[in-house]
């Protein structure tokens, strides 16, 4: 999908305040793992994560999704009555209903006129919702389209925690669940505009995808559970990314790893961002790396790694941006940013 007349005229993400590190989360367990023979430290020295963060008690998505979205508009210097769509991304509801957006929708004061829906696609919702805004307004039915999305990992990994230091958890269900407790928590939002208003900003271009669906049964979650066949997942996802890396470098123009100067990764762990980097050639030195002291924040991860990158000046004026995600099911895209 190919844009001609797309920008980012704003972005903002939000870090959650309570930082819990993997050294806690291995003391809760640690009767469960000397039980079953496995060792101290397993998760963060499998993971890389030494570290993930919590919201307040109570506090919903709908919350950090409106509140970074307020962050965005303040930046973006634009009066709320021009949005004319805002679609909520994140794999954490509110709510089963009403949707997460029309409640983001009516904390912002959004128009009647501005269309609002849940769009859900495990990690990779984030950057479906800014081709579906983006196409869009590269068609002139709107000029100003939000994408939002707020995350949060306390309430799924404090019941996975309990339940695994049952006495009758087994090493097998430690190990289908050890996914759930590398999650984190943060928000993230974006106004895509016409390129055209706004000569400036910075380019959207568009994106790639493919999907492999006959793997969508390698992690499957509830608001409070989740198991996942880690490695099977890992070997399936890097086959996956690879091929969209081909099908990208056929329909964008000049997709080369040495010609980009920075890669936005969606991040689930040390192994998965180094090996998708090994496999596709990139130069970690262009990569942010949250995933140590944030996690797996889900489908937040793109934009909120995005607006950290632009945030520490990571990303200037004129770079040449590429967006990278792997959502269980399997799908992946890859889309760039002329910054």
């Amino acid at each position: 999908m190919r844009f001609d007349n797309v920008a980012i005229l704003s972005l903002a993400h939000i870090e959650a305040p309570h930082r819990i590190t993997s050294t806690w989360i291995d003391e809760q367990l640690a009767a469960t793992m000397d039980r079953v023979g496995l060792r101290a430290g397993l998760l963060e020295g499998l993971s890389g994560i030494v570290a993930r963060r919590f919201w307040d008690e109570g506090v919903m998505p709908s919350d950090v999704a409106a509140a970074a979205a307020e962050l965005a508009l303040e930046r973006a210097d634009l009066p709320r009555e021009r949005i004319g769509i805002c679609v909520n991304t994140s794999v954490c509801r509110d709510w089963i209903e009403p949707s997460t957006a029309c409640i983001v929708h009516g904390k912002l004061g959004l128009p009647p006129t501005a269309m609002n829906f849940d769009m859900g696609n495990a990690c990779l919702a984030f950057m479906n919702g800014m081709d579906v805004v983006g196409a869009m307004v590269e068609r002139g039915a709107l000029d100003y389209g939000l994408i939002v999305d707020g995350e949060g990992s306390r309430h799924v990994i404090e019941q996975t925690i309990a339940r695994l230091s049952r006495p009758d958890a087994t090493e097998a269900e430690f190990r289908a669940q050890f996914a759930a407790l590398t999650l984190g928590s943060g928000a993230a939002a974006m106004i895509l505009c016409r390129a055209d208003k706004h000569p400036d900003a910075p380019r959207y271009l568009g994106s790639t995808t493919i999907a492999a669906t006959e793997w969508n049964h390698l992690c499957r979650g509830r608001d409070d559970y989740m198991e996942t066949d880690t490695r099977t997942l890992l070997m399936q996802g890097l086959s996956l990314a690879g091929r969209t890396w081909e099908a990208a470098t056929a329909e964008m123009d000049d997709w080369r790893a040495e010609a980009f100067d920075e890669f936005v990764i969606h991040q689930v762990s040390s192994v998965h961002t180094e090996s998708l980097a090994g496999q596709l050639g990139l130069d970690l030195d262009k990569v942010l790396r949250v995933y140590p002291e944030h996690g797996n924040i889900g489908p937040a991860g793109v934009p909120f790694v995005l607006s950290k990158s632009v945030q520490e000046g990571r990303i200037q004026k004129g770079a040449r941006v590429a967006l990278m995600g792997i959502g269980s099911g399997l799908n992946c895209a890859m889309g760039e940013v002329r910054w």
